[in-house]
């Protein structure tokens, strides 16, 4: 049987590519008379009968199935013409996995959807459909172990579905041995798929455009047709009809789907819920962990945390989230007032007071925390400073009637009557003493506990300060957000508040140095100030010793201000507070070392040791040296300090401090035995029988007693002192740094001398005066007259008395002094000298025997005493003898030469003590 028309022929088809149900219209020749002819229709090998509409001979359209094939022909078989051939070819896509509820253009396929819901092994939701691999490359599972991942990547997940994904993870996990260009090829592969999603319903309606269209045709046609008919509103027309159908099918359909709508609806529900509370459970239990992390005291959390939800959901306009938020901020208001309660709490290490300024500042507190902070410091400062004074001088009210054992002058004056002398030509050595124990008068400990409050917290003070101002107190890594450049420009507004606060006269240093001066120089502070930094009793002053303690402590202060780099003219107030206690202190040593060197007179006890003196010398220098010790330390000019001249102040004060130690030198010398008294009792009591047997019994019994051997004492003193003394004092003063001590001894030791010659004159006033006086009374006695008088025979008992009145003397001085006994004898022997001359010189003419006689008693005697002869008295004799006549014969000079061997044999034992001598003095 032959064919009536040629075989269909595809010529065209579009579009020539597209996924599974993707509708394609088919261009050719012969594809059949009609849609009866068309019997069979199949792309990529897959049959599109079903869906194929014959449209004309050149034009069919259908819907593309899901075929084996990617690529193939398009066949058309008609009964006409038979199976055709196609000179194009069709390619199928692979169809995108869509969702039941996603938009679509094509019909698919649901089977494969309704087994991936039963299919339990996935692990992915059905209703997700999430892509398995998301890089739409070849997955190359590692061999990195899954612990070793966890370690590496603490708290994330390999798992690109969760909140804390790690991309590295994933790579390491699924990727390790993926080349670089596959890795690219993923990344394009990425960007398409973004490039979709934000495509949306756009990409929707491009893959269905042609739908709409034949959609549009079909009511368009049925629009004119109805018109043409005219038929559109009449009841019970097809146009009614039709409509009425529609409303069946909708509600049918609802009717079916109602339920299931409904399942889905509160199941849509349930699963944005569980969505929402696993998406946004940071915000959820938020609260409870600000709780917890407060507990525990992790603020640093709690603060990281408060940021976080602060930046996602402080301009949230969900209800729920802003409740949430509203807790969140609730407890944040609370940690505020805590932290700030924290911060003013005092006592406060400065890390804890930096540590909750900087929280304060990340949870954005109102106000200025630091400021707040500092303020109360300060003021809690400023309450030690005065519960010190305050403690103390309570204690001193209810220690009043225990008196404390000072270092004051009465107790060095007992220490030094009680410790052994200074080794002559040593250095002083403070006595040490089991018994010595002394408890500090409360204004010195409260220096000190004053000093303990300065040292302690004025340099946390200063650095917290230090922080505010350079910013270093809001952030660590010294970032400049808007929150700290605000804060540094509040604290350098606060700068002049600041410098009030802690060096005015009512706050910081200016209270510092008020309460030291209410203390100790309570005459520098005015009436209103003494009232309030006053109160102290003051009745007993205290000594240079503890006054240097108290310069000691507080130089301490100010070396540890200074370590802390304040400026110099903020530590004014102290420097000049040091200032002022170093003159108290240097004038307080100088007026008691003066009072007690006044008093040393009252601890002579005129016991003479082998030198001749008493221990008022060693006592003198002790008095001395211990002052120089004292003055060491207020002397010495400290780092920041003025320099030695420390006196420029005050005018009258470098005047009065040499002049005192010209004084405190000479006092000693003048106060050391009171001159007048010397006087009066000399002449009360100098009116001894030089001739009594028991004249040598009477200086030794109750030796020192007498005035007259109190003014030898302190003749020998005076000359241990010029020696002795006054020359370790010189090496004392150079030491101690002393520019002028060698001034000072000077004039000390000129003044010494002036004391000494007038002791001395006044000593041999009483001595020269009765020898002397007797001479001219012995030479008469008797009514003896040179020109009328028997031959001599010896030398008479005048002579011989007042020689005896001399060895008494040298007696009464050897005791004391042997090296006084030569200047005093040399004196004493001068007088007499002069008095001779004198006598002999008044006598008109003389007789042989008289003038031989005279001349016998003035040899005598100059040649008894010719050890201490001086080239006066030597004067004075030959100015006798030349008033003498001389001798003519030779048997003159031998009688007087023999009366004199006379003389020298019997009262050779007398005359013996005016021999030099070879032992020692007696030991008193």
């Amino acid at each position: 049987m032959s064919r009536a028309r040629q075989p269909p022929l595809v010529t065209g088809i579009s579009p020539n590519e597209g996924a599974p149900w993707t509708k394609v219209t088919i261009r050719g020749e012969n594809l059949g008379t009609g849609p009866n002819d068309l019997i069979g229709l199949s792309i990529c090998g897959h049959n599109c009968l079903l869906t194929a509409e014959w449209m004309s001979a050149s034009k069919i359209v259908c819907r593309v199935g899901p075929a084996k094939d990617d690529k193939g022909e398009i066949i058309v078989t008609t009964r006409s013409g038979g199976q055709g051939t196609s000179t194009v070819s069709f390619k199928l896509l692979k169809p995108e996995r869509i969702g039941i509820l996603d938009q679509s253009a094509v019909w698919l396929d649901e089977l494969n959807y309704y087994d991936m819901r039963t299919d339990r092994n996935k692990g992915i939701s059905p209703l997700s459909l999430r892509p398995a691999n998301p890089l739409g490359i070849e997955i190359d599972k590692g061999n990195v172990p899954l612990k070793d991942l966890e370690n590496m990547f603490p708290s994330m997940s390999g798992d690109f579905t969760s909140e804390n994904f790690s991309a590295t993870w994933y790579l390491i996990e699924n990727h390790s041995s993926t080349s670089f260009e596959q890795l690219r090829a993923a990344v394009v592969n990425l960007k398409k798929q973004a490039s979709k999603k934000n495509e949306g319903s756009l990409a929707y309606v491009k893959g269905g455009l042609s739908t709409f269209f034949e959609a549009q045709d079909a009511l368009a046609a049925i629009h004119q047709k109805l018109e043409s008919d005219g038929t559109e509103k009449v009841e019970g027309s097809m146009t009614q009809r039709l409509e009425n159908v529609l409303n069946r099918a909708s509600e049918t359909a609802d009717t079916l789907f109602q339920e299931v709508l409904g399942r889905k609806d509160k199941a849509d529900s349930t699963r944005n819920a569980l969505n929402v509370l696993q998406r946004f459970k940071f915000l959820f239990n938020l609260p409870l962990n600000i709780e917890r992390n407060i507990q525990k005291g992790d603020y640093d959390v709690v603060i990281n945390d408060y940021e976080k939800a602060k930046s996602l959901f402080g301009n949230t306009e969900v209800p729920v989230f802003k409740k949430v938020y509203s807790e969140v901020e609730t407890r944040i208001e609370a940690l505020r007032k805590l932290l700030l309660d924290k911060l003013l709490e005092t006592p406060s290490t400065l890390h804890d007071q930096k540590r909750y300024i900087r929280y304060l500042s990340d949870l954005h507190a109102p106000g200025d925390p630091a400021w707040q902070c500092i303020v109360a410091q300060h003021k809690w400062i400023l309450q030690l400073m005065q519960n010190c004074k305050e403690d103390l001088i309570k204690e001193q009210k209810g220690t009043h009637t225990c008196r404390y054992l000072e270092l004051d002058r009465s107790s060095a004056l007992n220490r030094i009557s009680l410790s052994a002398p200074v080794k002559r030509g040593g250095s002083f050595q403070t006595p040490k003493d089991d018994s010595w124990h002394y408890k500090s008068p409360q204004q010195v400990r409260f220096v000190e506990k004053l000093s303990d409050v300065v040292i302690s917290q004025l340099p946390n003070f200063w650095k917290l300060w230090i922080s505010y101002v350079n910013g270093s107190l809001f952030s660590e890594t010294g970032e400049k957000s808007g929150q700290v450049e605000k804060l540094k420009k509040n604290a350098r507004q606060r700068q002049n508040d600041f410098k009030v606060r802690l060096f005015s006269l009512h706050n910081g240093f200016g209270t510092i140095d008020c309460l030291v001066r209410g203390a100790l120089l309570p005459s520098s502070l005015t009436e209103q100030q003494l009232r309030q930094y006053g109160g102290w009793d003051t009745k007993t002053p205290l000594s240079g010793a503890w006054l240097t303690q108290v310069i000691h402590t507080v130089r301490l202060s100010h070396e540890a201000l200074s370590a802390l780099e304040i400026p110099n003219d903020l530590l004014q107030v102290i420097q000049d507070l040091l200032q002022d206690l170093r003159v108290h202190c240097l004038l307080t040593t100088l007026q008691h070392t003066e009072e007690d060197v006044k008093r040393l007179a009252e601890k002579e006890d005129w016991v003479v040791d082998n030198e001749g003196i008493t221990s008022l010398p060693a006592q003198f220098e002790q008095c001395m040296v211990q002052m120089l010790q004292s003055l060491k330390e207020p002397m010495e000019c400290k780092p920041g300090e003025i320099n030695v001249q420390i006196f420029t102040r005050h005018s009258s004060s470098a005047d009065y401090m040499e002049r005192n130690q010209f004084y405190v030198c000479l006092s000693f010398c003048s106060q050391i035995f009171n001159l007048d008294v010397v006087q009066d009792k000399a002449c009360e009591h100098l009116s001894v029988d030089l001739a009594s047997p028991d004249l040598f019994g009477s200086i030794q019994k109750d030796f020192g007693s007498k005035p007259e051997q109190r003014l030898l004492i302190i003749l020998s003193n005076c000359q241990y002192l010029e020696r002795h003394t006054f020359l370790s004092l010189a090496e004392h003063l150079e030491k101690n740094g002393f520019t002028t001590a060698e001034k000072i001894i000077r004039v000390s030791i000129e003044a010494l001398r002036q004391l000494d010659e007038y002791l001395f004159e006044t000593y041999i006033e009483k001595k020269s005066d009765p020898i002397v006086g007797s001479l001219e009374p012995g030479i008469y006695a008797g009514y003896f007259d040179w020109k009328d008088c028997l031959p001599p025979t010896g030398v008479r008992s005048y002579l011989k008395e007042a020689l005896v009145s001399i060895i008494s003397v040298h007696a009464e001085v050897f005791t004391v002094s042997k090296e006084l006994v030569s200047r005093v004898l040399s004196k004493i022997i001068e007088a007499i000298a002069e008095e001779m001359s004198r006598l002999m010189q008044c006598v008109s003419s003389f007789s042989k025997n008289g003038a031989l006689q005279a001349r016998l008693e003035i040899c005598a005697l100059r040649d008894a005493i010719e050890l201490y002869l001086t080239s006066e008295s030597l004067a004075s004799f030959k100015q006798a003898l030349e008033a003498l006549p001389q001798l003519q014969s030779g048997a003159d000079k031998k009688l007087l030469e023999e009366l004199l061997n006379k003389f020298k044999s019997s009262m050779k034992l007398q005359l013996n003590c005016f021999k030099p001598a070879s032992f020692q003095p007696v030991k008193r």
